[in-house]
C-alpha cells in the first residue's frame, strides 16, 4: 500500500524538484538517506555522510520551521561561543546534496515506515523532548517546572513562551548538580548588564529585570565528589558579580584529604569547589549554594493549598565510593522554605512512531552502535540513541559513530543499494497531499534576518520569533 502511494507521489511531482528543495538532483542516483530532527545530532550525522561518500543524497526533516535543536534552545544565552558551531551546520544545509525541511512532524504528518520505503537509510535524531518526572507529591503545584520547560521559556521554544513562572519569591530550589541546573542558577543571579546583549528572549529579561530571588540552592543525592556539572560551568557560577557561595562545611569534611587520589578532571573540579567553600565576597547581595547528600520527597504547598511555598528533603548516605557511590535515603528530613523550584533531573526521549522500537525504561531506542533492533534500514544518533548525557562534542562524535555504520552497512550491502529509491520528491508530495508545507533552509534564513533585524536596536544577536505561525508567515512571504 505504502509502495503504491509512494510510486503514485512520484509520478505527480516531475519538475518540481528545485521548488521543493532537491537543488536539481532529483534523478541523481547515488544512496538517499533521511535524518530526522534538525539538531546537532542530525547535522553532525549528515555532515558525516556527505563528507565521507560523493554520491549520497541527505535529507534533514524537522518538526519545527527552525533549526539547530539544541544549539538554539539548550545553549544558554550568555554562552554564544558554543553557538558558533550553526556555522558549520548551515554550512552543509548549503551543501548541494543536503536538503532541509522544516515544519514537518515526523510521526504525524508522515510514519517512519513511509520514510523508510523512500529512502535507503533512515536516521532517527529526534533527541529528548520529555521531561523526567520527580515523582513526588506536590510536584505539579503552581512555581514547580522542569529545567527544559525553563530553560525553554528564557530561550525561545515557541511551546513555551507563556510559560511566566513567578520570581518574585526570595530563595529559588534547583533539584540536579548538571550543567543545566547550573546554567539556570546563573541565569537567575547574573547582573541584567551580563543578560542584555544576548540572544535571552525579551520577556525572560523583562521577568528577570523584576526577580525577587536572592539565593538559589543546587541539590544534589550524592556527594561533593559526585557533582555532574563540568568545571567550566561551576567557575562561571564562581565568578558571578554580586554573588558570593554559602556552602555548608560539614558537606566537606573530609574531602581535602582524598583530594590526591582523585583523578585529574575530578580533582580539579573538587579543588574548585573546595575554592568557593573558602572563599567569597561578603557583601554580595546573592548567593547560591550546593546542598548535597539530599533527594526531594514532596513539594509543600503554601496557604492556598496550590502554589509552592517549600520543598521537603530526605538526607542521605553515601553506600561505596568514587562515580559508582550509591545515595541511600535515611528518616532524617529537612524543610526548605522557597517559592520557585526546578526540576533538573533529566531529560527523556519519546516514542515517535508506533512502528519505531522503543526502550521505555531507558527512554531511548534501542540499538547496536546505531542500527535500530530488528528494523534493518533504520538508524538513530545523539540523545535518542544514548540518552541525554554528553555535552555537544559527546554528540558530534557518537553521530559520526552512527554516519560510519551506516556507511560500512553501504559497502557491504547490507543497506541494497541497487533499488532505486525517490527520496524527498515522494515524501514532499505526499506532505503536499496532507497539506503540510515544508520550510527550505533559505526560508528559515528569512526568519534569521527577521530575528537579527529585531534584535539590533536593542544589542541584542538576535530577538527570537516566538510564535509558529509567524515564523511560516515570514518564511514563505
Amino acid at each position: 500500500m505504502i509502495i503504491n502511494s509512494i510510486t503514485k507521489s512520484v509520478a505527480k511531482i516531475n519538475g518540481l524538484s528545485r521548488a521543493a528543495g532537491w537543488r536539481g538532483l532529483s534523478s541523481a542516483s547515488g544512496p538517499r538517506v533521511c535524518v530526522v530532527g534538525g539538531g546537532p545530532a542530525g547535522f553532525y550525522t549528515a555532515q558525516q555522510l556527505l563528507k565521507a561518500r560523493q554520491d549520497t543524497l541527505v535529507d534533514i526533516y524537522e518538526r519545527l520551521p527552525v533549526p539547530f535543536g539544541l544549539v538554539r534552545f539548550g545553549v544558554a544565552p550568555d554562552h554564544p561561543e558554543v553557538k558558533n558551531v550553526i556555522n558549520t551546520f548551515t554550512q552543509t544545509a548549503h551543501h548541494e546534496r543536503c536538503s532541509f525541511h522544516g515544519n514537518v512532524n515526523v510521526g504525524k504528518d508522515v510514519s517512519v515506515e513511509e520514510l523508510r520505503q523512500a529512502y535507503h537509510a533512515v536516521v532517527l535524531s529526534n533527541g529528548a523532548e520529555a521531561n523526567r518526572p520527580m515523582g513526588i507529591p506536590g510536584e505539579n503545584l503552581s512555581g514547580v517546572f522542569a529545567a527544559k520547560d525553563f530553560v525553554g521559556w528564557y530561550n525561545g521554544i515557541p511551546a513555551n513562551k507563556e510559560l511566566c513562572p513567578d520570581l518574585s519569591c526570595e530563595t529559588a530550589v534547583i533539584l540536579g548538580q548538571g550543567n543545566v541546573a547550573l546554567d539556570v542558577a546563573r541565569i537567575l543571579l547574573s547582573p541584567l548588564e551580563m543578560l542584555k546583549t544576548t540572544d535571552i528572549t525579551q520577556h525572560a529579561l523583562n521577568a528577570l529585570a523584576g526577580s525577587g530571588i536572592r539565593r538559589v540552592l543546587i541539590v544534589g543525592r550524592r556527594g561533593p565528589l559526585q557533582i555532574a556539572c563540568t568545571i567550566k560551568e561551576l567557575r562561571e557560577l564562581g565568578n558571578l558579580p554580586n554573588s558570593r557561595a554559602e556552602m555548608l562545611l560539614g558537606d566537606f569534611e573530609g574531602i581535602e584529604e582524598t583530594l590526591k587520589d582523585l583523578p585529574r578532571p575530578r580533582k580539579r573540579l573538587t579543588e574548585l569547589l573546595m575554592k568557593a567553600v573558602n572563599g567569597g565576597d561578603n557583601k554580595a547581595e546573592k548567593s547560591w549554594s550546593f546542598r548535597f547528600c539530599r533527594s526531594p520527597v514532596e513539594v509543600l504547598a503554601g496557604a492556598d493549598g496550590k502554589r509552592a511555598a517549600g520543598i521537603r528533603l530526605a538526607l542521605n548516605n553515601l553506600e561505596g565510593s568514587g562515580e559508582n557511590a550509591r545515595a541511600v535515603p535515611t528518616h532524617q528530613l529537612e524543610d526548605v522554605n522557597c517559592g520557585l523550584i526546578i526540576s533538573s533531573i533529566g531529560y527523556k526521549s519519546i516514542p515517535i512512531d508506533p512502528a519505531v522500537p522503543f526502550d521505555h525504561r531507558r527512554s531511548v531506542v534501542p540499538n547496536d552502535m546505531g542500527r535500530v533492533h530488528d528494523t534493518p534500514g533504520l538508524y538513530c544518533s545523539g540523545w535518542v540513541k544514548r540518552g541525554p548525557t554528553g555535552v555537544i562534542a559527546t554528540t558530534m562524535n557518537d553521530s559520526f559513530d552512527t554516519a560510519r555504520v551506516i556507511l560500512q552497512d553501504m559497502e557491504t550491502g547490507q543497506l541494497d543499494l541497487s533499488i532505486k529509491k525517490p527520496g524527498a520528491q515522494a515524501i514532499s508530495s505526499l506532505l503536499q497531499t496532507r497539506g503540510v508545507r515544508t520550510v527550505l533552509f533559505s526560508e528559515w534564513e528569512k526568519i534569521n534576518t527577521e530575528e537579527e533585524r529585531r534584535g539590533k536596536p536593542h544589542g541584542k544577536p538576535r530577538e527570537k520569533l516566538l510564535d509558529v505561525e509567524e515564523m511560516l508567515q515570514i518564511a514563505w512571504s
